[in-house]
């Protein structure tokens, strides 16, 4: 299966084929405010399952930790590179439109999860990818 993710005006996407290694949800700062939302969804794919990118992009590097892809022409952040995850890159679950990715299955840093948040119970819980600092996926 071939998937492709766009940003809001459509100027930039990237395609990948197969199924995501990790496909769920974060609640550390970075993801909150990468967002502007109450988490980030995440979908990390093995770099060689990337078949294309099309658009303008600008970088932009958190720390030695993650370098993120946006969109020139509109800001969309459609996909990034984190320490955590070596040979993969990770994309914004929301931006995958046609076909969407399948419902998440886990929720990273739980413990930075807003009180409000009500999550399905079935999804694993208490995945941290970078050990105990709040700026991972």
């Amino acid at each position: 299966m071939t998937r492709k993710a766009s940003c809001c005006c459509g100027a930039a996407s990237i395609e990948v084929v197969g199924q995501p290694t990790l496909n769920g949800v974060c609640h550390c700062a970075n993801c909150r405010q990468r967002t502007g939302t109450a988490f980030g969804w995440s979908a990390y794919f093995l770099d060689s399952q990337v078949v294309g990118r099309t658009g303008d992009f600008a970088n932009h590097r958190i720390r030695d930790e993650q370098v993120r892809s946006f969109c020139r022409a509109c800001g969309t952040t459609l996909f990034w590179t984190s320490a955590f995850m070596p040979g993969q890159t990770g994309i914004a679950g929301g931006a995958f439109t046609d076909p969407p990715l399948p419902e998440p299955s886990l929720s990273a840093m739980p413990h930075h999860k807003l009180d409000w948040v009500s999550l399905p119970e079935r999804w694993s819980q208490g995945f941290n990818p970078g050990g105990s600092g709040g700026n991972q996926t």
